[in-house]
């Protein structure tokens, strides 16, 4: 039981993260909209000027299960001033570049620094809040990466109109005032120090580094590098005395099965960041930067709740949390694949039902999935639940790319009547199948033991 001392640190500890949290997000997608700029500048081809984003991403997913190893080993205030003042020096490097290699390079730096934010900021509400309170906790931390999300197209937009791009790299040196107050009220017992074992890490991140090039350049060699270090990775942790990540982990069927639920959901979520915006483009003809403002209202609302959904899974349970997550889900896909095309208006409204419903899910996932890990497990248990949200994001893009390449002769859904808006109607009816599957299973793994604590 936490005395108040305790409880008084880890609410500063909070809010805290999410500022932090809500920077970083920020600079995460602030450069999407500087890529054609940085691509005529230096005269480069799409390809290349995509690596200023793409390579961002890639270190990011891959340090984000790093630090969460790190964390069961060391202290997260270490963790934190080392990540954080890296991620400052890349946004130094990126700032003075005068080329597009120290560009490249300074987002990697930035992106390896970075990626303790997204690992501590699954881990802190679940090391400093008891499970009465861990909902709540959860869901304010969300709200940074919500706000983050709301922020950054609408701030890069107005900071680039003003200045140089470079000066989108300045966002993450705010970080650094989080590090005193991380260093201070970060109240953590001494951990025993475990040997690390970096050829399992080393193997963990080539596979993921690889099955995201695989993803993102459709590249079957790459495919078949991804399998064989997967491979080589789980000789390892068989093997080795003090595993990177202990085989007995995914013998936990909640912890697995969380991991599958989480992941399927969160792909499906990320058709409200990739499709919607091809959407509006495509079929509403609407220009870039109004599909900013029409994509702000869902985020401001999400941020908004965030906190009132913690509150909820605390009081009522995790199954009430995730299923009215499905149920706000499943009627934005079913709104999206009825009337796909309607006015921009009417879409931003969509994009709130499902931009609350996949915030709702990411904590109740975040939370069940955290119950079913032991204490000194929870650091990497957590990392790769992360770790997936990357990766989820990565694999939806390019189907739902692939989807939109292909076309639709016709719509599935006869109440779409909008021309052009076919596709689009036809992956949203898909997506309705996939919620209704996932809450299919997560009522036969979960919501008995949901139950139990509310009862």
């Amino acid at each position: 039981m936490q005395t108040e001392p305790q409880q008084q640190s880890a609410e500063k500890v909070l809010r805290v993260l999410v500022f932090t949290l809500m920077i970083t997000v920020m600079s995460a997608t602030m450069f999407n909209i500087v890529l054609p700029q940085i691509r005529t500048e230096f005269h480069l081809s799409f390809s290349q000027v995509s690596w200023v984003t793409s390579a961002f991403l890639l270190i990011y997913a891959v340090g984000t299960v790093m630090y969460g190893k790190l964390a069961d080993s060391y202290k997260l205030k270490h963790l934190l001033t080392f990540g954080l003042i890296l991620f400052a020096i890349g946004s130094v490097i990126g700032f003075f570049a005068d080329n597009y290699g120290m560009v490249l390079f300074g987002r990697i730096v930035q992106a390896a620094g970075a990626a303790v934010v997204p690992a501590t900021s699954s881990i802190i509400p679940v090391r400093y809040f008891p499970p009465e309170s861990r909902g709540r906790a959860l869901g304010i931390s969300m709200t940074g990466m919500a706000i983050g999300s709301a922020l950054g197209p609408v701030l890069s937009s107005l900071l680039v109109s003003l200045l140089d791009w470079r000066w989108l790299f300045c966002m993450p040196l705010f970080t650094l005032f989080a590090v005193p107050f991380f260093r201070k009220y970060l109240e953590e017992e001494e951990r025993e120090a475990v040997k690390m074992d970096w050829i399992g890490g080393g193997l963990l991140a080539i596979t993921i580094a690889l099955l995201l090039l695989a993803i993102t350049n459709q590249s079957l060699l790459l495919a078949l590098g991804c399998i064989l270090s997967f491979l080589l990775f789980l000789v390892r942790i068989r093997t080795a005395a003090e595993p990177f990540i202990r085989p007995g982990l995914f013998r936990s069927k909640r912890y697995s099965l969380g991991l599958i639920i989480a992941f399927l959901m969160i792909g499906s979520g990320y058709s409200f960041a990739f499709l919607s915006p091809q959407l509006l483009a495509d079929v509403n003809h609407l220009a870039p930067g109004l599909i900013g403002f029409v994509m702000v209202p869902g985020a401001i609302v999400t941020a908004f709740l965030g906190k009132k959904a913690g509150i909820l899974a605390d009081k009522k349970g995790n199954s009430y949390l995730f299923y009215t997550a499905s149920a706000l889900l499943l009627s934005s896909f079913v709104l999206f694949s009825s009337f796909a095309g309607v006015s921009p208006f009417f879409i931003a409204v969509f994009l709130i039902f499902g931009n609350v419903g996949l915030s709702f899910m990411m904590i109740s996932m975040s939370n069940a999935i955290s119950q079913s890990l032991p204490k000194e497990q929870i650091g990497v248990g957590m990392g790769l639940l992360a770790m997936l949200n990357f990766i989820a994001g990565a694999l939806a893009a390019t189907l739902y790319g692939k989807s939109i390449d292909g076309g639709a002769a016709v719509s599935w859904n006869l109440l779409n009547s909008y021309p052009g808006a076919s596709v689009y109607s036809n992956i949203y009816s898909a997506l309705v199948l996939v919620i209704l599957g996932l809450a299919c299973l997560y009522y036969r793994q979960f919501s008995r033991s949901s139950v139990r604590e509310v009862n």
